[in-house]
């Protein structure tokens, strides 16, 4: 059975713990994801699955799920989930513990399984990875004759001296105070060693010398013009169209863009490449993104919704994520295809980022760590608040949070 034995329900086990469920995400923007579920429905015909779309802003997707399992609710029996809701869910109780042994964990690229522990039990079956590449221009490299930079200094000295000689702005990220701000900054701290919170997210780590360098490492860049002063707007999209508009050298960003930035009529198609992110002494550590499967502690149908997630996470569906959902997948041996490196030439980088990426902070609170961090993070940013000024009060704002529980 996929489900611990003591997450199984007053019902017990039997074929009550099988029958008709539903499948609750985040809006398919492909629409793959039906089209994978009728290939279950037509071997599971007393078990089909419902997909039930949510809203495709995460907040409102996670604004959704939190209350129907607040509640009690047994409408979502699965729930695709954003890593960064794994510990909150679990920690809440609304996501039921699994069997590790029966699932095909071994095939799985092994940084992407922490995403789906808390405090030493797994809670979710990882589905979709990710982490931040860093694009650059290759054109405008190779007319300098430098290599793709590897560490701080190569980034902010080629930002610095290249990009305006060939009228680009240097680097950018998401640097709006938002959840892709966190994800920013958290990346540079790991980078040098240093985390956010430590213990599971009982103990906070942040005010450390680490954290010290990563974040002056961006208010310098911000400072000295490097980083654009636009780039404190950016999310995702608004940094993706800057730089396929050729308007910047460097951009981290997600895999997502590959495929845009290299469409018929993209301005920079044929003319980027993408490498690790850079840290300050080689390369650096993105932050794990991507979504995992968990199933509602109070599904009906408990048995059959762990299945799914055996299906799900099978290679076959796992090829069809990438595919046809044009998503980065788990399985590790897809990374090393040689058809799919043929039509998806990021793939090596990609598996080497995700190998040294880490999740985001742990925390029965995470949203509240991300505003934290966000917040507090765009006042430095901004010249509001020094680096000094800006950790002291980040320390005391999540310690208060991790008071809370």
């Amino acid at each position: 059975m996929l489900l611990s034995a003591c997450s199984q329900g007053a019902s017990g086990a039997g074929d009550q713990d099988r029958g008709p469920i539903t499948l609750a995400t985040g809006r398919d923007l492909t629409g793959y994801l039906q089209h994978v579920l009728d290939g279950w429905n037509a071997g599971h015909p007393r078990e089909k699955v419902t997909l039930v779309q949510l809203p495709e802003a995460a907040d409102e997707t996670y604004a959704q799920m939190a209350s129907s399992l607040r509640s009690g609710s047994s409408r979502f029996d699965v729930l695709n989930i954003d890593v960064a809701w794994t510990s909150e869910f679990a920690a809440a109780g609304w996501i039921a513990p699994l069997d590790r042994g029966s699932l095909p964990l071994g095939h799985l690229l092994p940084s992407v399984l922490d995403t789906a522990t808390f405090r030493g039990r797994l809670y979710a079956m990882p589905y979709v990875t990710n982490a931040g590449l860093l694009y650059y221009r290759k054109d405008v490299l190779a007319a300098a004759g430098v290599a793709p930079p590897r560490t701080w200094a190569e980034l902010e000295q080629d930002a610095k001296t290249i990009a305006p000689k060939y009228g680009l702005q240097g680097y950018a990220g998401q640097l709006l105070p938002y959840e892709g701000l966190t994800v920013n900054v958290t990346e540079a701290i790991q980078s040098v060693g240093g985390t956010v919170l430590g213990d599971e997210g009982r103990t906070v780590t942040v005010d450390s010398p680490a954290a010290r360098q990563a974040l002056s490492f961006l208010v310098d860049g911000v400072r000295q013009g490097w980083i654009p002063q636009a780039a404190l707007g950016f999310k995702e999209e608004e940094s993706r169209r800057d730089f396929q508009d050729g308007h910047l050298l460097f951009l981290r960003n997600w895999p997502y863009v590959y495929d845009s930035a290299s469409a018929k009529g993209s301005p920079v198609a044929g003319k980027f490449g993408v490498v690790p992110l850079p840290g300050p002494d080689g390369p650096g550590s993105s932050v794990l993104g991507g979504s995992d499967l968990a199933v509602n502690a109070h599904s009906r149908h408990p048995r059959t919704a762990a299945d799914l997630l055996r299906y799900l996470t099978s290679e076959g569906v796992q090829r069809q994520v990438l595919t046809a959902g044009s998503l980065p997948p788990v399985w590790a041996s897809l990374y090393t295809d040689p058809a799919l490196v043929r039509r998806y030439p990021y793939l090596p980088v990609l598996e080497q980022s995700v190998k040294h990426a880490q999740p985001r902070p742990k925390s029965a609170h995470y949203d509240q760590v991300s505003l934290a961090v966000a917040a507090v993070a765009g006042d430095a940013l901004r010249g509001r608040v020094t680096v000094d000024q800006a950790l002291a009060r980040l320390k005391r704002e999540l310690a208060a949070i991790v008071r809370t529980g």
